[in-house]
C-alpha cells in the first residue's frame, strides 16, 4: 500500500506540474499573440508588462530531480512560457541604444538637467525599476472646477511639485475611454512623475458621449486650458509653455486642439495610442470581440461617415496639420488591437509633408493601454520619451532646444523601425 500510495502521489504531482507548465505556456502565448477578446486583451496588458514576475515564479517548475515523461513535458511547457513572457524585455532592451538618438534627431539634444529638480530617467529601460518601481517625490494634488456647463461642474486635477521655484511648464492631460467613458484619475502615475520633476500637470474631465457629442470635448479642453493659464500667478506656472497629452480617444481630442488652436503657448502634443484616421477607422474596425470601434465613432460623431461625413472630417487632426503645428510625440504599440498603428502613421505622413518635428516611438511587444503598468517596459520607455520630449519643447525661449545642433537638411521626423 505504501509503495502504491507513493506512486499515486508521484503521478498526481507530475500531472499537477504538467498543468502548471501548460498554464505558464498559455500565459506566454497570451502575452505575444493577437487578442481576440476584451478579456484576453486585458490579460495581455498584464502578462506582457509584468510577465517577468510570472516567469520568475515559473522557474520553480524547472529544477531537476526525479523526472517522468510527464514532468519533462511540464518543464518544457514552462520553459517555453518563460521565454515568451520574457520576450517583451528582450524587445525593449534595444531601445536603450536606439531611442535616445531617435529623440535627439527629432527634437534636438536634451537640455541640461536643473539641479533643483529630481533626476530624469537615466535610460529608457532600467531593469531594477521592473522590480522596485519608478520613484516619484511627493506632489500636491488638488481638484478645481474649471467651468460650469448646463449646471454641471467640470473639474480638473492639478498635480504640482511640493517644492519648486519659478514658473513651471504645464502638461494638460486628456484621458481615454472611447469618448464615452474614462476618468481624469485614470493612470495617474505619469502625472505624479512629471510633477515631481518640475511640471504642473492638469488632468481634465470632459463631457462624454452619447449625451454630449463632438465638439463638446473640444470646447471643454479649450476652457480647461484657459482656466489653467489663469492660474499662472497663484500656482506658479508658465501660461506660455504648455503641452497637450492624450491617451487613446483623449489623444484625438488633444491633437485636434493642438493643431487647430493656433496658440504659440502650445509647445507640443503627445499621443498615447490615439485614433486619428477616423473615416478609415470606421471602415477598418477593431475586432468586435475586443471593442466596437465603429460603434464608438457613431456615438461620438452622431452617425456613420455616410450621413455625418463633415463631422468626421472636422474631428480628424491630420487635416489641420500645417508648418506651424507644434512638435508631436507618438507612443504606439504594434500589437494594439484597439487602435491600429496606421493611425499614428496617418498623421506622421502629414507632419512630414509640413516639415513639423515629430517622432513615432513604436513598441513591438506592446498593446493598447500598455502603460497601465507604469514600471513595466512600456511604462518606462514611454515615460523616458515623454520626459525627453518635454525637456526639448518646453525649454525657455531664450534657451533654444536645438542649440544649433540640428542640421537644416535633417529629416523633421524620426521613427523606430
Amino acid at each position: 500500500m505504501t509503495t502504491g500510495s507513493n506512486a499515486f502521489r508521484f503521478r498526481a504531482g507530475a500531472a499537477g506540474r504538467l498543468l502548471c507548465g501548460l498554464a505558464v505556456a498559455a500565459a506566454g502565448l497570451a502575452a505575444v499573440l493577437p487578442q481576440p477578446t476584451a478579456v484576453i486583451w486585458q490579460a495581455s496588458v498584464i502578462l506582457s508588462e509584468w510577465g517577468h514576475w510570472l516567469a520568475a515564479l515559473a522557474l520553480l517548475l524547472l529544477p531537476g530531480g526525479r523526472r517522468s515523461g510527464t514532468d519533462a513535458a511540464g518543464a518544457a511547457a514552462a520553459a517555453a512560457g518563460i521565454v515568451l513572457l520574457l520576450s517583451p524585455l528582450a524587445r525593449a532592451l534595444p531601445l536603450n541604444d536606439s531611442l535616445p538618438p531617435l529623440l535627439e534627431r527629432a527634437f534636438g539634444p536634451a537640455p541640461p538637467h536643473a539641479a533643483t529638480a529630481q533626476a530624469p530617467r537615466p535610460a529608457p529601460l532600467v531593469v531594477t525599476d521592473l522590480l522596485a518601481g519608478v520613484a516619484s517625490d511627493d506632489v500636491i494634488v488638488d481638484e478645481h472646477v474649471y467651468t460650469v456647463v448646463d449646471g454641471r461642474n467640470l473639474t480638473l486635477d492639478l498635480y504640482r511639485p511640493a517644492f519648486a521655484e519659478g514658473s513651471l511648464p504645464v502638461v494638460i492631460a486628456v484621458h481615454g475611454g472611447g469618448w464615452v467613458g474614462g476618468d481624469k484619475r485614470d493612470l495617474p502615475e505619469l502625472y505624479e512623475y512629471l510633477a515631481s520633476r518640475g511640471h504642473v500637470v492638469a488632468a481634465v474631465a470632459y463631457r462624454l458621449a452619447p449625451r454630449w457629442q463632438f465638439p463638446a470635448a473640444q470646447e471643454d479642453l479649450a476652457a480647461a486650458m484657459r482656466y489653467v493659464q489663469g492660474l499662472a500667478h497663484s500656482h506658479g506656472l508658465d501660461p506660455e509653455r504648455i503641452v497637450l497629452l492624450g491617451r487613446s480617444a483623449g489623444a484625438q481630442i488633444a491633437l485636434l486642439a493642438a493643431y487647430t488652436a493656433g496658440d504659440p503657448a502650445i509647445r507640443g502634443a503627445i499621443s498615447f495610442y490615439g485614433p486619428f484616421a477616423l473615416r478609415w477607422g470606421y471602415d477598418n474596425p477593431a475586432k468586435p470581440g475586443v471593442v466596437d470601434s465603429s460603434g464608438l465613432l457613431e456615438t461620438y460623431l452622431g452617425g456613420p461617415p455616410a450621413t455625418h461625413g463633415e463631422r468626421y472630417l472636422a474631428a480628424e487632426p491630420g487635416r489641420f496639420v500645417s508648418p506651424a503645428s507644434p512638435p508631436t510625440l507618438f507612443i504606439q504599440g504594434l500589437r494594439d488591437e484597439h487602435v491600429s498603428p496606421f493611425h499614428a502613421e496617418f498623421v506622421s505622413a502629414r507632419l512630414i509633408d509640413a516639415g513639423v518635428p515629430h517622432a513615432v516611438v513604436r513598441l513591438p511587444w506592446a498593446t493598447h493601454g500598455c502603460d497601465y503598468i507604469f514600471s513595466g517596459p512600456c511604462g518606462q520607455v514611454a515615460t523616458y520619451a515623454v520626459e525627453r520630449f518635454l525637456g526639448a519643447v518646453l525649454a525657455a525661449r531664450d534657451e533654444p532646444a536645438d542649440d544649433g545642433a540640428a542640421d537644416d537638411d535633417a529629416a523633421p521626423a524620426a521613427q523606430l523601425p
